[in-house]
Parts: structure tokens; C-alpha cells; sequence
């Protein structure tokens, strides 16, 4: 197969883990018999300091051209610490997500047996634990009209009925590919918009018949995501419920660097790390690229290359089994390795072992 890929390497360790990413898909092109070309591009801090646009219409042109975008992290703490920033490498992130049509954000929540103890969580809590959180991307309060003064500010949580049933739609459909059950995590004691996704989800229910759905105050779904996480199979919301519910997954798994990405929509498909950019460790051979390289088997699968996507995962569970793993998952005593040698060992890995 032969795919044109966009490369948008970012901010803080951004490069780094991208390097070890685009590094695992050579070798899977190499000893699968495909094709990959890479186009980079700017995002982020860097772009507004080369062209003072987070994500300039370059960028976007060659994702748009591309059969999918690999995307690492914006964000730089100069912003981070200046409120007052009129452009801020996260607007970039946004806009991306807005022209290329990318509604659906599909974040994958597994336990490696192996990193059980790495939780803050008892075992006996994670153990089995396997969902998918379908965030709404394009919608609600990040994107709804904004103001602020000296003295007030809004955010305006809008969402249409159109934007509401095309997510709901491929979280049904991501229901049914699996086991048949459906959260749909709302605040509809207290926001209207909630009860307008309640109300669009109680009309699909009847299309999908055999799938089971229940319903779930944010609140609640945010305990229970720690506390029974097995319960859970396929979870669907809104933007920013979305985004605070699956950075708490990182407890699940043990790191926010195990966790890999997609955002699906209208036009080029993007995949990523759920991670930020963390400028403090930047250069220093610390991150782990474990996301970003589980973001490429998604890739692959996403245009059906399975195989090559399970290889990937199996080289992620046999380094994680060998103990080859950056400082923040590595055991105790355990031998030091860094972003490069972790990458080096999967890329190994996938050279010598059959597909």
C-alpha cells in the first residue's frame, strides 16, 4: 500500500516522539512491502514563531492532501504563562480539528498487566479493563462564541442537532464492533445542550436495537471511570467533558504516555498522542514514545492493515514485558532508557520478528 502521510511534529517533545513514530513505520514498510512518504509541516508555537500563525494555510494544504496526518503535541510554556496572548499555539490544535472536519476523537483506554502497579489504582479495580471514549471534537464551548473583559467572560456550550447525531452515529456504530454497550455521559440536570444530546440519543436508540445504552451525569461518569472502569465499553460526549474524562484515564493505564489517539471526520483522518507537549522535558531524551508509535499502528488499521498495526502492538507489549521503558513506568532499579533506545528496540523488533 502506498500512503502520503503529513508529519506535524510540533512543540516540547513533539520532534522527539515523532521521530520514533515515523521511525516504526519505516520498518513496517520495509518488511511489509508498502509505501509511506512523509510531508512535514508547522504547528504550534513553532509556526506562530516562523509565520506567526498556529496552523498556517501551508500546513493545512498539505494535510489536506495527505491520506493522513501524524500530529504530535503543540503548546510552550511562554504562552502557557502569558494569559493575555492574543495567538497561543493551542489555537492551531483547534483549528486543525475545525478545517479539516475532525468531529470524532476515538481514544482507546486498555491496561497493560505489566503496568497494573503503575496506577494509583488497586489492581483488582483495572484489571480487564478495555473502553473507548468517543469525544465530540468541532463543538460545544471550545468553539461557541467567547467574550472577555476586565470584569466578564463567557464561553457559549452550543451544539446542533447535526453536530449531535453524526458523533452519536459513530459511537453506536463503534458499539456495535464491539460489545454492544453504550454510555452516554451528559450534565442534563443542569445544561440545555445536555439534554438535547440526551433527547438525539433517546431517538437513535430504536436504530440500533441491539445495542444497550444507558446514561450517565458527567460527574458520576468521572468517579466510575476510576472506581469500575471494567463497566464501561463504549463511552460517547461532548467536547469538554470529553477532554477532562480522558486525560483521567491516564490513571487507568498508568501513564498519559501509553495513550494513542484518532480524530475522524470530514476530511484527512489525524491520529496523536493524548499527551501535551511537556516543554520541560524537551530535548532530553526522556519522553516515551509508546503514544505516538500506538497513534501509528492506528494508522495502519485505520486503512486496514491489521496486521502491521497488531505487529506494532506487539512490539509496544514486548518492550513493556523486557522492561525497555523511559524513567516515568520503568521499575524500580530497572535499567535506564530513553525516547531514542525505546524506539530503537521496537524498530528492532519489528525487523526481526514475523509479521
Amino acid at each position: 500500500m502506498k500512503l502520503k502521510i503529513a508529519v506535524l511534529p510540533g512543540d516540547g517533545i513533539g520532534p522527539e516522539i515523532m521521530k520514533q513514530g515515523v521511525a516504526v513505520l519505516d520498518a513496517i514498510a520495509e518488511k511489509c512491502g508498502h509505501e509511506f512518504t512523509y510531508k512535514e509541516a508547522l504547528c504550534g508555537a513553532h509556526a506562530i514563531d516562523a509565520v506567526g500563525d498556529p496552523y498556517p494555510e501551508e500546513t493545512h494544504k498539505i494535510c489536506m492532501e495527505a491520506d493522513a496526518v501524524l500530529f504530535a503535541a503543540v503548546g510552550d510554556l511562554r504562552f502557557d504563562n502569558n494569559p493575555t496572548a492574543k495567538v497561543r499555539p493551542e489555537q492551531g490544535l483547534l483549528a486543525m480539528r475545525k478545517k479539516l472536519g475532525l468531529f470524532a476523537n476515538v481514544r482507546p483506554v486498555a491496561t497493560f498487566d505489566c503496568l497494573l502497579h503503575k496506577s494509583p489504582l488497586k489492581d483488582e479495580l483495572l484489571r480487564g479493563a478495555d473502553f473507548v471514549v468517543i469525544r465530540e471534537l468541532t463543538g460545544g464551548m471550545y468553539f461557541g462564541e467567547k467574550y472577555q473583559d476586565n470584569d466578564k467572560a463567557y464561553d457559549t456550550d452550543i451544539y446542533t442537532r447535526p453536530e449531535i447525531e453524526r458523533i452519536l452515529k459513530v459511537a453506536f456504530e463503534f458499539a456495535m464492533k464491539r460489545n454492544k454497550h453504550l454510555t452516554v455521559v451528559d450534565k442534563a440536570n443542569v445544561l440545555a445542550s445536555s439534554r438535547l444530546w440526551r433527547q438525539i440519543s433517546k431517538e437513535m436508540e430504536p436504530q440500533y436495537p441491539e445495542v444497550n445504552v444507558d446514561y450517565m451525569f458527567i460527574d458520576n461518569a468521572s468517579m466510575r471511570v476510576l472506581t469500575e472502569p471494567t463497566f464501561f465499553d463504549v463511552i460517547v460526549t461532548e467536547n469538554t467533558f470529553g477532554d477532562i474524562l480522558t486525560d483521567e484515564t491516564s490513571c487507568i493505564t498508568g501513564s498519559m504516555g501509553l495513550q494513542p489517539s484518532s480524530s475522524l471526520g470530514e476530511h484527512t483522518p489525524l491520529f496523536e498522542p493524548v499527551h501535551g507537549s511537556w516543554p520541560q522535558a524537551a530535548g532530553k531524551n526522556l519522553a516515551n514514545p509508546l503514544a505516538q508509535i500506538l497513534s501509528a499502528a492506528m494508522l495502519l488499521e485505520h486503512f486496514g492493515l491489521k496486521a502491521e498495526g497488531a505487529l506494532i502492538r506487539e512490539a509496544v507489549n514486548a518492550s513493556l514485558d523486557a522492561n525497555v521503558r523511559t524513567p516515568e513506568i520503568q521499575v524500580e532499579g530497572g535499567e535506564k532508557y530513553g525516547t531514542t533506545e525505546v524506539g530503537a528496540w521496537i524498530v528492532d523488533y519489528i525487523k526481526k520478528n514475523e509479521k
